[in-house]
């Protein structure tokens, strides 16, 4: 099961953690919690200031807590492992917040677009198609 606390207006709220379900669901996560949370740029720009230097307000940050590699060998009897938080300001956004939801996940999962061949991107992509697909039925 995928726990997901948000911290956002409910209808948005609601939106973001479907999205998110569904991607865990396509990348076999059985289980994971993870935190997200909606802010305005003020909030975004301290948050992005004291974590990246950058004092500005950016669209998506992810802050991951247990990595990746625990989710296969993590023990069926204990709390699920923690994935990280996602903070999401739609003012600062180019994209749909889905799509930045989902970004933020393949952050915590441990892609990097940064330092990747394309292939996080391809995958947010092709992620965010099929729940298009989805939706249309």
């Amino acid at each position: 099961m995928i726990e997901i606390e948000a911290q956002a207006p409910p209808d948005l709220a609601v939106r973001l953690i479907d999205v998110l379900e569904f991607a865990c669901a396509e990348l076999a996560i059985p289980r994971a919690s993870l935190g997200l949370m909606v802010v305005g740029p003020r909030e975004m720009a301290e948050i992005n200031g004291a974590h990246r230097a950058t004092p500005a307000p950016t669209d998506v940050l992810s802050f991951p807590v247990d990595g990746p590699d625990l989710i296969d060998g993590w023990p069926e009897d204990g709390p699920a492992p923690e994935l990280g938080d996602i903070i999401i300001c739609p003012d600062a956004a180019q994209e749909p917040v889905e799509t930045l939801a989902v970004h933020g996940l393949l952050h915590l999962l441990g892609y990097d677009h940064e330092t990747d061949a394309g292939e996080m991107l391809d995958l947010q992509d092709d992620l965010m198609d099929r729940y298009a697909e989805r939706e249309a039925v």
